[in-house]
């Protein structure tokens, strides 16, 4: 019992307060650490709301510049697709007058291809009828320059060209230069001219039985020194002189002739010189020497030899008749007959043939065109 009441005696002790449980509580490490681990988290969210928002901003700018750049590069690619557009258009156009500048440059190839050939043709006639005149003026007048002037000609006419398919045609002409430029050579110009002259002196020369004396020199004066009387026996045996005339004549048969046959004496001597003339141009030296000699017998038989201009017509006579012309001259037929047959292998589409002789030397003086 008395335990009892001594238990009942002792002061039971009072209920501590909250706060004081909570800071006793509080106290305690796992406490501390629970709260600063609160701290840390809250401290580090509100660093992550603070960079959120700065990414926020970073990312609202970076779009803005994203939709300008967005909009720009739809700006330009609506410039670059209109440009596109017009460069189709004008790629388009340039087609067009690519395609017609083609068809102008294939017709104008055809029409420059028919001209040529025409030309060519042209050409070749004109050198044709060219060489045809030197082969005439060596058959039938001799002339030997006027075939050389022709043959340069149609040389030069090929040479203009700068074409390499007319060189064999340009071959047989210098071949044929050659050939004329190594004949030898009269004057036949000037043999010509010389025989022009005494056909211009035929109507002068006086004829033998028109021979006259000289008369005398120096009578009158010696007449009127001796007198009236002298005077008049002088007039009177002058009168007489004139009645009766007594020459020497060196032909022991001088030709009479009349006023109608002396006209036909000089017309037939020059129509002899004339044909001298043409037997000079035809190259014909027998003939040209008989026309000569046949010309000059009749100067010696029928004209008076003590004149003057009758001695120069028989020495220029002579002269004449000692030029050489038997010269045989070559012909053109074989250059002829390959430009014609040229001509036709260009007109049939055949390969023409390399002239003969191909490896001989040019003639000097035209090898270098």
């Amino acid at each position: 019992m008395d335990a009892d009441n001594s238990a009942l005696t002792q002061p039971t002790p009072r209920p501590k307060a909250a706060w004081r449980r909570a800071l006793d509580s509080a106290a305690r490490p796992a406490v501390l650490i629970a709260v600063a681990s609160l701290l840390l988290l809250g401290w580090q969210w509100l660093e992550t709301r603070v960079r959120l928002s700065e990414l926020q901003q970073q990312l609202a700018q970076r779009l803005a510049e994203n939709d300008a750049a967005a909009q720009a590069g739809r700006a330009l690619a609506r410039q670059n697709q209109q440009a596109l557009q017009s460069l189709t258009i004008k790629v388009g156009a340039l087609d067009a007058r690519l395609a017609e500048a083609q068809g102008q440059q294939v017709t104008l190839d055809a029409m420059y291809q028919e001209l040529s050939t025409g030309r060519d043709e042209r050409l070749l006639a004109e050198v044709e009828q060219t060489v045809a005149i030197a082969a005439q003026q060596l058959q039938l007048a001799g002339n030997v320059e006027a075939a050389l002037i022709a043959l340069t000609s149609a040389d030069q006419r090929l040479a203009g060209t700068g074409r390499v398919q007319f060189l064999p045609l340009r071959k047989l002409i210098d071949r044929d230069i050659a050939r004329l430029k190594a004949l030898p050579r009269a004057d036949v110009p000037g043999i010509a001219l010389k025989l022009e002259r005494v056909i211009g002196t035929i109507d002068g020369l006086p004829l033998a039985f028109e021979q006259r004396n000289r008369p005398a020199a120096a009578a009158g004066p010696v007449a009127a020194k001796s007198g009236l009387w002298a005077e008049l026996g002088h007039e009177l045996w002058s009168e007489i002189e004139r009645l009766i005339r007594v020459e020497r004549i060196d032909q022991t048969d001088p030709v009479l002739l009349s006023p109608s046959q002396s006209f036909f004496l000089r017309e037939n001597l020059k129509l002899r010189l004339v044909d001298a003339r043409l037997a000079l141009l035809q190259r014909d030296g027998p003939g040209f020497r008989g026309d000569l000699q046949q010309a000059r017998d009749w100067l010696i038989r029928y004209f008076d030899q003590r004149a003057r201009p009758v001695q120069t017509a028989v020495a220029t006579l002579n002269t004449l008749a000692a030029a050489d012309l038997n010269v045989e001259l070559p012909n053109l037929n074989d250059t002829l007959t390959r430009l014609r047959d040229f001509k036709l292998a260009r007109e049939r589409g055949v390969p023409i043939p390399r002239p003969e002789g191909r490896g001989e030397a040019r003639p000097a003086g035209r090898g270098g065109r």
